[in-house]
C-alpha cells in the first residue's frame, strides 16, 4: 500500500508504540487520526507533530472498551480525512500483578483489561470495516504482545488478553478478507513510561535482566516496532492473519 494520501487511526496514538507509528505513517503522507483515553497533551502534541510533517492529523478521545466510542472515532476520522485506509489497534492496559497472587485478581481487572485490549481492537475493526471497503481495501495491524505467545506479563488478564487478540487478528484476516489484511505484532519489553510507572524501582533491574538473556542484548524501543508495523500495513497483499514478534530473540531463551 502506497500511504501517500491515505487516512489512518491509530488508537492509544499519543504515547510509545502509538506515537512512534502515527509520526512513520505521517513522514510517508498519511493523515492520521490520534486517539487517546487519557493522555490528551500527549495525543495533541503528536497531532502537532503530524502536522509539521504536512498532512492532516487530528487528536480524538475515545474509550476503545465501548462502541459507541469507536463508531463515532470512526466518523471523525471519515469526516476529516475523506477515507480509512488504516487502522493500527496500539491501545491497550493491564495491572501489575504477580501470577501467584491469584486473589489480587478482580473482575474489574478482567473487565477493564479484556475491555481495552480485546474487545477494543474488535470495535475499531468493526466500526471502520464500511470506510475501507469503500476506500478499496485497508490493513489493520494490531499490537498484540510476547505475553499472549509465552503466558508471562504483567498480569494473567494481561496474559489472557493478548493471546485473544493474537486469534482475533486470525479471525478477522478470514472474516475482512479479500478486501482488508489483517496482522499484529507480539512486542517484548518495550522501553517508556508504561513500563517504567508499573515497574516502578524495578525496571532497571527487570530491563537488564532482559537483556542478559536476550540474544540480541536489548530490549525494544517504540520505533524497533512501529517499523515493523508500518512494513506489515505496506506488505505485500498476500500477508494476512499473521503475527510478527518483536523481542530480540528472548522467546528463544539464553
Amino acid at each position: 500500500m502506497n500511504l501517500e494520501g491515505k487516512g489512518a487511526i491509530v488508537t492509544g496514538g499519543g504515547t510509545g508504540v502509538g506515537r512512534a507509528t502515527a509520526l512513520d505513517l505521517a513522514r510517508r503522507g498519511c493523515a492520521v487520526l490520534i486517539n487517546y483515553s487519557r493522555s490528551r497533551d500527549e495525543a495533541e502534541q503528536t497531532a502537532s507533530e503530524c502536522r509539521a510533517l504536512g498532512v492532516k492529523a487530528i487528536a480524538v478521545q475515545a474509550d476503545v472498551a465501548l462502541d459507541a466510542d469507536c463508531r463515532a472515532m470512526a466518523a471523525a476520522a471519515l469526516k476529516e480525512f475523506g477515507r480509512i485506509d488504516v487502522l493500527v489497534n496500539s491501545a491497550g492496559t493491564t495491572s501489575f500483578i504477580a501470577h501467584g497472587d491469584l486473589e489480587r485478581v478482580t473482575d474489574d481487572d478482567w473487565n477493564r483489561i479484556l475491555g481495552v485490549n480485546l474487545k477494543g481492537p474488535f470495535h475499531c475493526a468493526r466500526a471502520v470495516r464500511q470506510a475501507m471497503s469503500d476506500a478499496g481495501g485497508g490493513a489493520i495491524v494490531n499490537v498484540a504482545s510476547v505475553a499472549g505467545i509465552s503466558g508471562i506479563g504483567s498480569s494473567i488478564p494481561y496474559a489472557a488478553s493478548k493471546a485473544g487478540l493474537i486469534n482475533l487478528t486470525m479471525a478477522l484476516a478470514r472474516a475482512l478478507a479479500p478486501k482488508i489484511r489483517v496482522n499484529a505484532v507480539a512486542p517484548g519489553f518495550i522501553t517508556g513510561r508504561w513500563l517504567e510507572q508499573g515497574l516502578g524501582p524495578a525496571y532497571e533491574m527487570v530491563k537488564q535482566s532482559i537483556e542478559d538473556r536476550t540474544p540480541m542484548r536489548r530490549v525494544c524501543e517504540p520505533e524497533d516496532v512501529s517499523s515493523v508495523v508500518l512494513s506489515l500495513i505496506t506488505a505485500s497483499d498476500m500477508v494476512t492473519g499473521q503475527t510478527v514478534t518483536i523481542d530480540g530473540g528472548m522467546l528463544l531463551g539464553g
